[in-house]
């Protein structure tokens, strides 16, 4: 072997061990943990370290489940992605990838099968002897998906779990957290600025810069588990102790789709809030979807007739302020039919979401699953805030068309612009 190939040879060896590369928070505690949490920000090395601590563990344990947010996140992220699994595996021990049947198998037989907290129940049954579970705080089915995972950690002596993620106030990472140092758990915690020699300076000049120092830079850079604003209307455990699954939603009574539309298009206009909402039998009020996002007017209309469909519900209900007669005009333009209710906003954010934030103090309004970003703006949310908090506002619409409206009008008067439902 020449100099030149032995040295390529060393270097590639080099860059292959993991151990000689990572920084110390990247690799697997010492100790008889069951539980390792990694809770670290945005580009801080989690993929890496949870695809390399899966491929560590492969000669040992041959049952492992792969669990993300979504069936996407797992493939793209977890299995595909630049620092997945298939990314960081040498050629001599790469896992053979089948999509069809959410697998890799490892040349020495170990099997690495992907799940989404999309669907808990796949979980129920199969059983693995160690499982990576990535950005839990963004998982949809949170509590439930755990659930069914830990019944299934039951292969070997001694099943353990790494979970990586950027943290958010969720209930289950919260008390994840707070048993660090007991019952089994491990936390190891990292920035991104740990990781700025792999990441591109332009995300550092313009993305990071733009949110260091700010609440949101906080959690997402510096990975801080922040808590409650103080005066906010809204908490995580008001949020929380009323959150159900979609299996528990009893029958509805009536069903609406409430929209705060943008007053501009554009890279730097607001959003679109575009919130489903029900109200049951049981005379309490559910969040069903939250569809919000940046969209063209047509879109925006097009998203909320889509819905109005698909949860067959009663009205769409629009803020008339900016423009009433373009946004009545611009849903009929998708559909010439659909029952359209115009809400003007003449009081205050703050006094219009008062009696909505006084529901859930009450435990009278729920979610349905988890929202990520509609809870982040119900909890941030206090007299004082400058950011238009548009999937706020369009929950506030919808609450209170379902539920506090007839405190204000005749029970017999009604507001249909189209009397065909």
């Amino acid at each position: 072997m020449t100099d030149q190939s032995l040295f390529a040879a060393l270097k590639a060896a080099l860059i292959d061990d993991w151990a000689a590369n990572a920084r110390p928070e990247q690799l697997a505690p010492a100790g008889d943990w069951t539980t390792w949490v990694y809770c670290a920000g945005r580009g801080a090395g989690k993929t890496r370290a949870g695809a390399e601590w899966v491929r560590s563990i492969t000669p040992k344990i041959g049952r492992i489940a792969l669990v993300g947010p979504t069936a996407a996140d797992v493939r793209d992220v977890m299995v595909e992605g630049e620092s997945g699994i298939l990314s960081i595996c040498p050629d001599r021990d790469r896992p053979t990838y089948e999509p069809s049947k959410r697998r890799l198998t490892w040349p020495n037989g170990a099997i690495a099968t992907m799940f989404s907290s999309e669907e808990p129940d796949r979980l129920r049954g199969p059983q693995h002897g160690a499982a990576w579970c990535d950005e839990l705080a963004a998982w949809r089915n949170a509590e439930e998906t755990w659930g069914m995972l830990q019944f299934g950690l039951r292969i070997g002596s001694k099943p353990r779990q790494l979970v990586t993620t950027t943290p958010k106030p969720i209930k289950l990472l919260r008390e994840l957290l707070a048993r660090a140092g007991q019952d089994d758990v491990v936390v190891t915690r990292g920035s991104t600025y740990d990781n700025r020699a792999n990441l591109a300076p332009a995300f550092f000049s313009q993305i990071v810069r733009q949110y260091e120092g700010t609440r949101l830079g906080r959690q997402e850079l510096n990975a801080e588990l922040l808590e409650d604003i103080e005066g906010a209307l809204w908490s995580r455990d008001m949020i929380e102790r009323s959150r159900i699954a979609r299996g528990a939603l009893p029958d509805l009574r009536r069903i609406v789709v409430a929209i705060d539309p943008a007053v501009s298009v554009g890279e730097d206009s607001d959003e679109t809030g575009i919130i489903v909402a029900g109200v049951g039998t049981d005379d309490r009020g559910y969040i069903l979807e939250d569809i919000s996002g940046k969209f063209s007017p047509t879109e925006w209309a097009t998203r909320a007739i889509n819905a109005f469909r698909r949860h067959r519900a009663d009205r769409i209900i629009a803020e008339s302020n900016q423009g009433g007669a373009m946004v009545e005009s611009t849903i009929r333009a998708v559909d010439a039919s659909a029952p359209v209710r115009l809400v003007h906003a003449s009081r205050g954010k703050i006094v219009r979401a008062e009696p909505v934030s006084a529901l859930y103090e009450q435990n009278r309004v729920s979610h349905v699953g988890m929202f990520d970003i509609l809870e982040d703006q119900l909890c941030s949310f206090a007299p004082g805030s400058t950011k238009s908090p548009d999937r706020l506002d369009s929950l506030v619409y919808a609450i209170t068309d379902l539920m506090l409206e007839n405190q204000f009008r005749p029970a017999r008067y009604v507001n249909f612009s189209f009397m065909g439902r």
